[in-house]
């Protein structure tokens, strides 16, 4: 099964998300599961993780709620308050929904660049670890050495590294990028999602634009530590959907054909949907 690991929807008069302005023409409007449907039948993608996109647990249930009603929805990557007084009982709530896989706090908007290495979190970590979620880390580039702190203090813990981390590929400024990767895959406990890259990129990126960053990625982690994820509709800011499966697949062109499949929906399952009740492929 072909496994779309990364995309969102949204409906604006939620009112939570606060970084889609109408600046971001392109993507700002509704999107639902209808409007994602064509691309999922084109690619010949069965199933989905439908990733948080405002830092609301209002918004998670919105997308649990939808998960319930769609079969091609495989689970949900959701957001809770990690700083609440009660966190812990949040995510053993939270849990409970057998259809959440993983949390999503989204670092890269927190003021605190040493939020991930503070004392409050490992319990939280923990508590997410008995559960059996994944932390997926929506982090930037200068979050990378924390996040290598985190990881090795919680070995029995999951994590998903959003978008290989962001490299910095408009400016092609990814050397401490490339080092920090590195350092990261020598931990078992941590997969890269092969998503997001595109919108790191120039706005005409070609695909020798992203080769250098996928071969990285590839040479740390493996096929057997990737999950492609589309990242769609923010993907529309930068060529859209088909145009990043394209990339995607002549990127990964070299593979066998049992490592395209892992890449490209084994993982994902085994990741997100091993446990716990959820929907297996």
């Amino acid at each position: 099964m072909r496994i779309d690991g990364h995309h969102h929807l949204w409906t604006l008069g939620r009112g939570d998300y606060g970084w889609l302005t109408p600046d971001l023409a392109p993507i700002y409007r509704d999107f639902c599961l209808s409007d994602l449907a064509p691309h999922l039948s084109a690619t010949h993608i069965e199933g989905t993780i439908l990733v948080q996109a405002a830092p609301t647990e209002a918004e998670t249930m919105f997308l649990l709620d939808i998960a319930e009603n769609a079969e091609v929805v495989r689970g949900v990557v959701g957001w809770t308050d990690f700083d609440a007084a009660d966190g812990v009982a949040r995510i053993d709530a939270l849990a409970a929904r057998n259809l959440l896989v993983g949390l999503r706090p989204m670092v890269q908007d927190i003021d605190d660049d040493d939020w991930l290495l503070g004392p409050a979190l490992a319990p939280l970590l923990a508590a997410m670890a008995r559960s059996g979620l994944v932390f997926d880390a929506l982090v930037l580039p200068r979050h990378l050495p924390r996040l290598l702190r985190v990881i090795s203090r919680h070995p029995d813990l999951e994590f998903v590294l959003d978008h290989c981390g962001k490299p910095r590929l408009s400016t092609g400024e990814i050397a401490t990028w490339q080092r920090d990767i590195a350092l990261l895959a020598q931990h078992p406990n941590i997969v890269c999602k092969l998503s997001g890259l595109v919108t790191e990129a120039a706005p005409d990126w070609q695909i020798a634009d992203l080769r250098q960053a996928v071969d990285h990625v590839r040479a740390c982690f493996g096929p057997q530590r990737m999950v492609w994820g589309s990242d769609w509709p923010v993907v529309n800011l930068a060529g859209g959907y088909a145009k990043w499966f394209a990339a995607a697949e002549a990127l990964l062109a070299d593979l066998s054909e049992q490592e395209k499949a892992d890449v490209f929906g084994g993982n994902a399952a085994r990741i997100y949907l091993s446990g716990r009740g959820r929907r297996t492929c």
